[in-house]
């Protein structure tokens, strides 16, 4: 990396002490920076000795309702499935007892449930990514997820204004979402941005122009993630290429050193090895339902929750429908499971017993439908990291262990 570009990534790094609140920013160092380094060596000397298991990370889908109705996505529409605030504060709760700080927070839209603030408010030692479509995101709400200070918003913008439109099933989407990143700003919130890439949006938001339309909108990073088709409209035509993903991922290792905001990726390592964080143990996720389901659209699970919340960390020990996926999806690829083979995920969880986690009660027969895709794992051409901070984080801090062997 060139001195011209180390400047570039300390100026991009730069912007949030620079642009955000100082509580905001102190917050975002202890409960996220801080807190988690301790976690990550926690849960990696956990997974070196063999001692029960427990992710570093947990997501929680606390609510099925959404205003939009986006192709592609795994929540029911019209669902009505959500924790109740006592369950969502003791799985908090539970998760800290074993290190664990760091939550991603989704529905449905999670701006729809009606304790999200109150629940939040309880931990103020945590910290969470709130995933939005934005459209809720009035100034309003963005003073109080100021006031929380230990929120980051992760807006999902899946095109501009048509492909936006398309691709969320409501018009003016685009602007919409737009009002919220502003919101934030004006609240000076750290921002991020996420956008789940298909063939129909690769072209608008894989490219130099659109890191810098939103760096100038105040966001502070874009997380890429590959569209995996899923639920009852998944458009698996939308699915990447093998080309495709290749492209995305050259472009996140080549901006990463020039962009005006932080890239975010969790597919590869330092290296350029693919990778499953739900294999590693990194993350798993809990459903509306209660249940402890792989990740997100892998809605098939046999450990459920119970009413007050307290059996979290005994769940996730003790889980064998858990620990025989994690195996089994290292063991099939260093990809992701439900593109390259959803016939096996199906099959492994019938044997196992697991149930649909949803309202609908459709998962079995999407899965059934389900076709073989391109998945990242790009063997014998790994990129690796060239940004020497970011490859220094991957190795150190979130990808340094795996399950891989």
């Amino acid at each position: 990396m060139t001195i011209r570009q180390y400047i570039s990534v300390m100026k991009a790094a730069g912007r949030i002490p620079l642009e955000c609140s100082p509580r905001i920013f102190w917050k975002f160092i202890r409960n996220f920076g801080m807190r988690n380094i301790g976690n990550i060596r926690r849960f990696e000397k956990r997974q070196r000795l063999g001692k029960p298991f427990f992710p570093a990370f947990v997501m929680i889908s606390v609510t099925e309702s959404c205003n939009l109705t986006c192709s592609g996505c795994w929540v029911s529409h019209g669902g009505k499935k959500q924790l109740s605030p006592h369950r969502l504060d003791s799985i908090i709760s539970g998760c800290k007892e074993k290190g664990s700080y760091f939550f991603g927070i989704l529905g449905g839209e999670p701006l729809m449930y009606t304790w999200l603030f109150e629940v939040l408010a309880h931990h103020p030692d945590c910290y969470f990514q709130l995933f939005t479509n934005g459209t809720l995101l009035t100034d309003e709400i963005a003073m109080k997820l100021k006031k929380l200070g230990n929120v980051t918003p992760l807006i999902s913008i899946e095109g501009l204004e048509a492909e936006s439109d398309a691709r969320r099933g409501r018009d003016d989407v685009y602007r919409r979402t737009m009002e919220g990143v502003r919101a934030c700003r004006r609240a000076r919130l750290i921002i991020g941005a996420a956008a789940s890439i298909g063939k129909s949006n690769f072209r608008e938001l894989v490219n130099t122009d659109y890191l810098y339309l939103l760096a100038k909108e105040g966001v502070h990073y874009l997380w890429y993630y590959i569209y995996r088709p899923a639920g009852a409209d998944s458009k698996p035509e939308n699915a990447l290429d093998k080309d495709q993903i290749r492209e995305l991922r050259r472009f996140i290792v080549e901006r990463r050193i020039d962009a005006p905001l932080q890239l975010i990726d969790a597919y590869w390592d330092d290296c350029g090895n693919a990778l499953c964080p739900g294999a590693m143990g990194l993350s798993h996720h809990i459903s509306p339902a209660g249940a402890l389901e792989f990740c997100p659209p892998f809605q098939l699970a046999k450990d459920f929750i119970n009413e007050d919340g307290s059996n979290v960390a005994e769940l996730f020990q003790n889980s064998t429908f858990l620990k025989g996926l994690r195996k089994l999806t290292a063991e099939t690829s260093r990809g992701c499971i439900l593109l390259e083979n959803p016939s096996l995920a199906l099959q492994y969880a019938t044997e196992q017993g697991a149930v649909d986690t949803t309202s609908r009660g459709t998962v079995v027969a999407e899965m059934q439908r389900m076709s073989v895709l391109a998945g990242h794992d790009m063997k014998g051409e790994e990129m690796a990291e060239r940004n020497v901070f970011y490859r220094l984080m991957k190795k150190k801090y979130f990808f340094g262990f795996g399950a891989y062997g």
